[in-house]
Parts: C-alpha cells; structure tokens; sequence
C-alpha cells in the first residue's frame, strides 16, 4: 500500500465522477469529480497565501463539505492538515498556533457559528464556491518543518500545558480508511451517516477515508443531535459509526418518544469506540438497533484503529476483537497497574504515528526502537486472542491497596435503566483514593443516589463500590461525545465531599 490519501479520490473521479460523495446539513451535496474541482481550487487559493508543501494549515472546523474539500485541497500541494475542532475556546486555539507554526487559518464559517467566530478575530476572508463556504487568513507561521508525508497533525482531547500534536502520514490515513472499509464490508451501495468529528481521528479515518476509498456516500452532520440522528437513522442510512454515549443518548430519546427500538429498514451496521462496553448494554443496544454492535479499539496514535469485532448479533463477546489485518498486539507486564494477567497494551504495524510533532522526547518514551508504542491503556488478551480494555494505567485507582479499574465500576452503574451514562475517577484523599461516579440522567428521572448505591453494592465488591455518586443532566462532553473526565472534578467541585 503506497500512495497518498488524495489518490482515493482521484481513483473515485477517474471511475465514478457523478456519484454522490459528500452532502452537509447546510444543503450542500458534492460528486467526486465536483469535490475534486472544489479541492483544487482552494489548493490554488491556499498557494496564493503563501502555503508550501510541508506548511501546515489550520483548519478550524465543523462537519460540512467544505472541509472535507479542504483537507484534499490542502493534500494536493503537499501541506499537512491541522484539523481542529470549532467549538474549542479562543485560549485552545491559539495554544495549537503557537504550537503548530501554521501558514494559514482556514475556518468552516457556514457550517459552524463557532468556526465563524474565530475567523472574524483573525480577520478571515470568505470564498464560496461548489463545496460551500470557507473564510481564510493568513498567518505569520513559520518555515516548513513537518515532512509531506505528514497529511494530519492531530491534537489529542484535553490537551494541557505544551500540546501533543500527533504526525499522521498519508499511509496512516489511507491505512485507517481501507481496513475500516473492508471491516465493514463497505460498498458504494452503502449510505454513511457522518456524526463523528473530522477534526477526531476516528471520524478521519474510519469514516471520511474509509468512505473515499470505497466510493460511498457520506451524509455530514455537523453536531451530534439526537432527534436528526434518530431521524437519519431510519431514512436510508446503512452504516453509524459512533461512541457509546451517542448511542446511550439515543436510546434514551427514543424511548422518550414512546417507541422500543429505532426500526430502520436499511440499517446494517453499528459500531462503537472509545470506550468499554458492558455485556447488558451490548445487548440492549443490539435489540434496539437491529444489528449487531461491532466494538473497536483505537487512539490518536494508531490512525483510530488496532483491533474490532466482527460479532453477529447476540455474541456475548465484549472484546474490542483481534488485531487488524498487518497489526499487532501484546501486553507489557512491567508496566504500572500490571497483574493477574493484566498489562500495559502495546502494538505496532502501518497504523503507528510518525511521532509527536516538535517533542522527541515524549515521542521516544512511548515509541520504541523497534516500532512498538506504548498507548497507557491496560488490557488483557483471552485464549481466543481477542483484546479486552480495562481502563487507562492513568486513571487506574488504587483503593485500600485494591486496584480499581474504572470502566468496571461504570459498567454496572450502566446496567440501570435509568443511568444514561456513567463516568468513573479516583479522588485523592490523603494516602488513599475514593472512588467517585458521575450519573447522568434524565431530567424527569426519579432515580436516587441511595436507589444506585444499593444497585451498584449488588454488582460490585466492597472495595470498587463509589463512596459518592453524583446526579447530573449533563456531563462535560468532548464534541465526539466522550466524556472529559478531566474535567468533572472541577465541573462538580461544589458537590464533592
């Protein structure tokens, strides 16, 4: 496999020019052969800003064509993408400029309020054209530094002090986008419904790329919204990709509206990433879906994927599957948190990061010599060599000398019907750790906490029981859906004891 991301999409315009490719919720719809005028042209534009092959180009975006037209135009002169979310404070903004050295800011302006935002304090220009909108400014970055096999500069969610801007090359995306095509089974029959960010790895490479090489429509959204994703779901969308509180929020609307099941007549693939699955919500979400629900594991460094199922429907497996095709997986049993067959997950392959941009350090310490990276993750390996999460090595809690792996106690406080989600951290209180849940509910729950502390003693050892649980109608959220534990000490300061 070699070749450039771009190439997907001159394959698509030599044998399929008129095909759907990407349409938004801004009434955009683009065939590949108009994608690919569209990419040229803001290639052009960016040329005559001053970008160089090597340069890098801030793109501050929601989901909407114009991005995805971008990121090939961009790919065409040989810059490297710095995809970021719009949503993200001024202050995260200029973190990432400081950081990333980018020739030119390059903003979503229609599709997004936020992104709009942002342009006007940059004084950002606008262009229309078939793709939409884009408003762009120019930038005092420097020299280019990232190699042109670089495609993508990802900074990882929840960034603090100096950023971690991840080096995806072109083989990483291309490698992400045709083994996740070929893991779904994709053809350009199927109709792909695009919730999950392209400024996140998972909805770059597993959605956008994996799209491109296959030849299948992509509906954009530029913002979860429950009600249009129910509604997209029942009307002709094949594949959902997407993270288990988008699922968990879903299922809650839907019985809101007074109905068991979503009951799509097209409907026939469901993933789930980014975090653990418990066996009960598994099958609760294959009943209301229809399908089986394929699990996957991934992160920023690994181009989003290293290992998935492919379960039929009702398989009690709750492993994130075997390795990828060309992918492998091991365990370090010296790392922190190890034991009774539970180790640091590591893995290597053609879905590995270049590195960490302008931090060799950092770079060396999780990628060794010989290609193995060290992801943090604790992981155990059954006897059918599928790959079983356990929680982050970081967010281990080690309670009365017990470790306490958070996702186990989140998975049995997600076991009732009226948690929509849960989320699970260590509290430091002087030479111990006390374990805290966060329950997000509905707003008309009657659910208390004394009615979860008697469900969860049900379900969990002494010792991996919270010593508080805390109700909320929300909890802080990345725009992909995922929880930001780092944030719910200070989000919930006033009501922890």
């Amino acid at each position: 496999m070699t070749g450039r991301v771009e190439h997907y999409l001159s394959h698509q315009v030599a044998t399929r020019p008129n095909a759907l490719a990407f349409e938004d919720n801004t009434g955009v719809r683009v065939s590949y052969l108009e994608l690919d005028v569209s990419a040229n042209e803001i290639g052009a534009r960016l040329t005559d800003l001053g970008v160089a092959p090597g340069d890098r180009v801030l793109m501050l975006a929601e989901n909407c064509v114009a991005a995805v037209a971008l990121l090939f135009g961009a790919w065409k002169i040989g810059a490297t993408v710095v995809p970021f979310n719009a949503r993200q404070t001024a202050g995260e903004v200029q973190k990432i400029i400081d950081h990333a050295e980018p020739r030119v800011l390059v903003c979503t302006s229609a599709a997004s309020p936020d992104a709009a935002s942002h342009g006007a304090r940059f004084g950002a220009i606008e262009a229309a054209g078939r793709f939409g909108t884009l408003a762009f400014a120019a930038l005092d970055g420097g020299m280019p530094e990232v190699e042109t096999d670089v495609a993508i500069l990802l900074y990882t969610t929840g960034t603090t002090g100096t950023p971690k801007g991840v080096m995806l090359t072109h083989e990483n995306v291309r490698f992400g986008g045709l083994t996740s095509a070929n893991l779904r089974r994709m053809t350009p029959d199927d109709v792909i419904y695009g919730v999950l960010p392209l400024t996140h790895v998972f909805g770059m490479c597993s959605v956008m790329a994996a799209a491109v090489y296959t030849g299948a429509p992509v509906r954009l959204a530029a913002r979860f919204d429950v009600a249009a994703t129910y509604e997209a779901l029942r009307s002709g969308v094949t594949l959902c990709s997407a993270v288990p509180q988008m699922h968990a929020l879903l299922m809650a609307y839907t019985k809101k509206m007074g109905y068991a099941r979503l009951d799509s007549p097209t409907l026939r693939y469901v993933s789930s990433g980014a975090a653990p699955l418990d066996p009960a919500w598994k099958r609760q979400a294959e009943a209301f879906y229809g399908v089986a629900l394929q699990n996957g594991y991934g992160m920023t460094e690994t181009s989003a994927g290293t290992a998935a199922t492919s379960n039929v429907i009702g398989d009690p497996d709750i492993s994130v599957g075997p390795a990828l095709p060309g992918v492998e997986v091991a365990l370090d049993m010296d790392a922190p948190g190890s034991g009774d067959g539970v180790g640091e997950v590591i893995t290597r392959g053609p879905q590995i990061m270049k590195g960490y941009y302008k931090n060799p350090e950092e770079t060396a310490r999780v990628l060794s010599a010989d290609g193995w990276l060290h992801t943090g993750d604790l992981g155990r390996i059954d006897d059918k060599g599928h790959l079983h999460i356990v929680g982050r090595s970081k967010e281990l809690i080690i309670h009365g000398g017990f470790n306490v792996y958070p996702p186990e106690v989140e998975a049995a406080l997600n076991d009732h019907p009226q948690v929509i989600q849960a989320a699970v951290i260590g509290h430091k209180v002087g030479a111990d750790e006390k374990v805290l849940a966060f329950c997000q509910v509905a707003d008309d729950s009657d659910v208390t906490v004394e009615e979860l502390r008697a469900f969860a003693a049900e379900r969990l050892a002494g010792y991996k029981r919270p010593s508080q649980i805390i109700l909320a109608s929300s909890l802080p959220a990345a725009p992909t859906g995922k929880i930001l534990k780092h944030k719910l000490l200070e989000a919930f300061a006033d009501q922890i004891g």
